[in-house]
């Protein structure tokens, strides 16, 4: 049998016809059965998700979480998918009284795919999530509902949609288990800037084609290690570099930046950056003036 790797078009092709069986309800396992603070598996070809919602706190908010667990051989996508793919989308119905105000994503990793490079997960990852609502913490419903789409991707991207129902009381107690599924997902972020990783620098050229960063990386961080991934405007990410020097802990880089809106500003605009170094990883925003 001879295999043809997919390029970008056909799979984003492949991915637009998914798409339309997917809204329609005709992917196997597109609906979650309710059950309170977590939902069961939605299930399709490509893998497998759930939704977890706790409890309220004193103000309304609940933590809760996204679990994505691929099938073997399959991967699934971070916020911004890199050449292609599809990025998590969580919605949840209006008449609630809950807005979704994080989703939050646990360190990535660059995956070859062929001509292709994803930025994703190839094993299980659970994406944190914060929902604000009533005071009192309950739906005016009485139930939350979400519709979760995301992408999976082995040779093809099977796009896969899931409706979800749980039914949420005032009389909630938490899950321990439940509690330390959402906590083990917050301890798989990025961390924060510090003083021995953290940005230095950052400057977009003046014809806005080049992007040169300087970052202080933790001590051990090999040349050739470290990956750094920006974010710009919404669908858009920039990772391949056309410059790298590492002096002691200062590495630098320039990424080449095509491909932005026509006639886009940069001021005023803030950007996204995720820098992978020393075994560690750290996120946070570059402003522009």
């Amino acid at each position: 049998m001879m295999f043809i790797a997919p390029t970008k078009l056909s799979r984003l092709c492949l991915a637009l016809t998914a798409l339309t069986l997917a809204i329609s309800g005709a992917l196997p396992g597109a609906i979650g059965a309710a059950r309170a603070e977590m939902s069961d598996w939605a299930v399709n070809e490509g893998g497998r998700m759930r939704l977890v919602v706790l409890p309220a706190d004193e103000h309304g908010k609940r933590a809760g979480a996204l679990q994505i667990e691929p099938a073997p051989g399959w991967i699934t996508y971070w916020r911004e998918p890199g050449d292609a793919g599809i990025p998590p989308s969580i919605t949840l119905a209006p008449d609630t009284g809950y807005t979704l105000t994080e989703v939050a994503y646990p360190v990535p990793k660059l995956i070859d795919s062929g001509d292709l490079r994803d930025i994703g997960y190839d094993g299980p990852v659970t994406l944190p999530l914060t929902l604000s609502g009533p005071a009192d913490g309950r739906p005016s419903s009485g139930e939350l509902k979400a519709s979760v789409f995301i992408g999976l991707c082995r040779n093809i991207c099977i796009p896969f949609q899931a409706e979800f129902q749980l039914s949420l009381t005032l009389s909630e107690t938490a899950d321990a288990a439940e509690a330390e599924l959402v906590a083990a997902a917050r301890q798989s972020l990025p961390e924060p800037p510090s003083a021995d990783f953290a940005v230095q620098s950052h400057a977009l050229s003046a014809d806005g084609k080049e992007l040169s960063l300087t970052v202080t990386v933790p001590e051990a961080t090999r040349p050739d290690e470290a990956e750094i991934f920006v974010t710009g405007p919404s669908g858009h990410v920039f990772f391949k570099e056309r410059e790298r020097r590492l002096e002691g802990n200062a590495l630098s880089v320039v990424l080449p930046i095509s491909g932005l809106p026509r006639k886009y500003d940069i001021h005023g605009k803030s950007w996204g950056v995720l820098v992978k170094a020393g075994g560690r990883a750290m996120e946070t925003t570059l402003a522009f003036d």
